[in-house]
C-alpha cells in the first residue's frame, strides 16, 4: 500500500488556518487529521464540526475526524454535514473500562473487551452518511477488535495517550501494528510522536497512515518533511 501522510491540524496556527491548510497540500500531504476532544474522554479540549465545516470548502483532499469524545455517536451526522470524509471513534467508548479509568477526570481510558454489535451499528451509521469508518485504540488496550474488522475501512493505532500534542511515541504499540498487519489489508494509521526516528519503525510494523502534528508543522522545511515520510519503505 502507498504511505500516505496525515496532517493533524492540532499543531496549525489557527489564526492563518487558510493558509496552513495551503502550505500542507503545497508541501504533498495526503489528508487532513482533525482531532476532537470533549474535556472528558479525554482532558483537553479542543474542535467540533465547525472546524471541519470551516476548512472543507478550502481543500479537496479527504478529511479525517478523530473523535475523542464520550458518545460519539451523537455527533456522526453534524461531523458528516460539516464534510468529513473519515469518522474515526474510540474503541474505548464500546466496552466496560477499566476501573481506573471509569470516573470523569481519569485518564487514559481503556477497556479489555468491546461491545462488538453496538460498535458495529455504529460502523454501520457513519457508513451510511457515506463516510469510511475507523477504529481507534489507545496504547493500554489490547488489539480487541477481531469481530469488527470486517466491518472497518481502517484502524488508528494511539502510539500516545490521547489528550495532548507534542508526546513521544510509545515504541510497544508497534506490536499491535505488526500482528493487525498480518490479516488486515486496508488502512492503519499510527497517530502520536510520529517524526524521523519513528515513522520508520511504523512504516516497518505495517502502517501506511502516518499522522503528524509537531513534526510536520515545526519542520523548517514541509516539503522536505513530507517527502521523507512519503519515502520511506
Amino acid at each position: 500500500m502507498s504511505l500516505k501522510v496525515s496532517a493533524s491540524i492540532l499543531c496549525a496556527d489557527f489564526s492563518k488556518l487558510g493558509e496552513e491548510i495551503k502550505k500542507c497540500e503545497d508541501a504533498g500531504v495526503d489528508m487532513f487529521h482533525v482531532d476532537v476532544m470533549d474535556g472528558h474522554f479525554v482532558p483537553n479540549i479542543t474542535v467540533g464540526p465547525m472546524i471541519v465545516e470551516a476548512i472543507r470548502p478550502l481543500t479537496k483532499l479527504p478529511i479525517e475526524a478523530h473523535l475523542m469524545i464520550e458518545h460519539p455517536w451523537d455527533s456522526f451526522e453534524s461531523f458528516a454535514k460539516a464534510g468529513t470524509d473519515i469518522i474515526s471513534i474510540q474503541v474505548e467508548c464500546y466496552g466496560q473500562r477499566r476501573a481506573n479509568s471509569r470516573e470523569y477526570n481519569q485518564y487514559p481510558k481503556e477497556v479489555d473487551a468491546i461491545d462488538a454489535q453496538k460498535i458495529k451499528k455504529d460502523i454501520a451509521k457513519i457508513k451510511s452518511y457515506g463516510k469510511k469508518a475507523f477504529a481507534v485504540v489507545n496504547p493500554g488496550t489490547p488489539l480487541c477488535i477481531q469481530d469488527i474488522v470486517q466491518d472497518l475501512d481502517g484502524v488508528l493505532i494511539m502510539s500516545v495517550n490521547p489528550g495532548f500534542a507534542k508526546q513521544k511515541c510509545m515504541p510497544e504499540v508497534m506490536e499491535k501494528v505488526r500482528i493487525l498487519r498480518k490479516t488486515f489489508k486496508k488502512d492503519i494509521e499510527i497517530d502520536g510522536g510520529i517524526n524521523d526516528a519513528t515513522a520508520p519503525q511504523a512504516v516497518k510494523a505495517g502502517v501506511n497512515i502516518l499522522a503528524t502534528a509537531s513534526y510536520l508543522f515545526g519542520a523548517a522545511d514541509r516539503k522536505i518533511a513530507v517527502s521523507f515520510l512519503k519515502n520511506l519503505k
